[in-house]
């Protein structure tokens, strides 16, 4: 049970520190608030491909921690690695006000709750169709991606935002029941492990998406809730995820907090990025 709390406390940390390392290259190729196109320089920026490789680390600890988590408390711990890019910003040099620290402090108040109130244990086996099912998910959000290129309005971000919710808690699923066989090499052989790939593609090019036709604030929040909600409700109805006796309470109630948190920290760290990153007038370089 230990071993299974601080995977989970490493996929959170790693996945925070990845995305602060994956921000700072892009911030150094000059691609910050410009367009697609300028994201080829960062074939040139170590820092954001140590920042991926951070990531995929933190997504190995997220998996090895599904096999001994319910998904409700591992996704919403994930969600909150916005909290940890936030405090680690604030050691470089960025600010996070009043606010941002109360929402901080909510949000760890929900993890502690989830943590005293999740029974561990694995999780019971998909049938072989349901896991075939978790692998053509990235086909309806693949289509969502198609339109949203097409269309500019409200609605469009919404979808994509959305659709990225899915896609991550698709990938979470997965590896919640993803069996490991004595072999690797047959890994190519299991559905869960091409939905993971699949629909993890999905969600990382959706999410971008999103982030250029929407407020980050506005999307991460519609990413996060749908990713935990969903998630989490699999896992309670159909993989035998659990709440010890007597803490449900506890558990919906860190829920809450936890996402609530998560969202609002978002909220504040993007005001700061803003506001120490102010975007370049339209037809002005530097």
């Amino acid at each position: 049970m230990a071993l299974g709390y601080a995977l989970a406390v490493l996929a959170t940390l790693a996945s925070g520190s990845g995305s602060i390392l994956a921000s700072t290259g892009v911030r150094r190729a000059g691609a910050y608030g410009g367009t697609s196109l300028d994201l080829i320089a960062l074939r040139r920026q170590w820092l954001y491909f140590l920042g991926l490789g951070v990531d995929l680390l933190g997504f190995a600890f997220a998996a090895a921690a599904l096999h001994r988590l319910p998904l409700f408390l591992v996704q919403s711990m994930l969600a909150f690695s916005v909290g940890v890019t936030a405090t680690i910003s604030v050691f470089l040099g960025s600010r996070l006000g009043t606010p941002g620290w109360a929402a901080l402090g909510v949000g760890a108040t929900g993890l502690i709750l989830l943590g005293v109130s999740a029974e561990p244990g694995p999780a019971q086996s998909l049938p072989p169709q349901w896991r075939w099912v978790l692998v053509f998910m990235a086909v309806p959000v693949a289509a969502i991606a198609h339109y949203a290129r097409h269309h500019n309005h409200v609605w469009a971000t919404v979808a994509l935002a959305f659709g990225a919710g899915v896609s991550y808690s698709i990938v979470g699923i997965s590896a919640r029941t993803l069996d490991f066989p004595d072999e690797v090499w047959r890994l190519v052989l299991e559905p869960a492990a091409w939905a993971i790939a699949l629909n993890g593609l999905a969600a990382a090019v959706v999410f971008a998406m999103a982030l250029q036709k929407g407020g980050p604030t506005s999307v991460t929040a519609i990413m996060f809730t749908t990713n935990t909600a969903l998630s989490s409700a699999v896992g309670l109805i159909y993989l035998d995820d659990r709440v010890r006796d007597g803490y449900v309470t506890a558990a919906a109630a860190g829920f809450v907090l936890a996402i609530t948190g998560a969202i609002a920290v978002a909220h504040y760290a993007a005001d700061t990025t803003q506001k120490d990153h102010p975007k370049t007038p339209a037809g002005v370089r530097s």
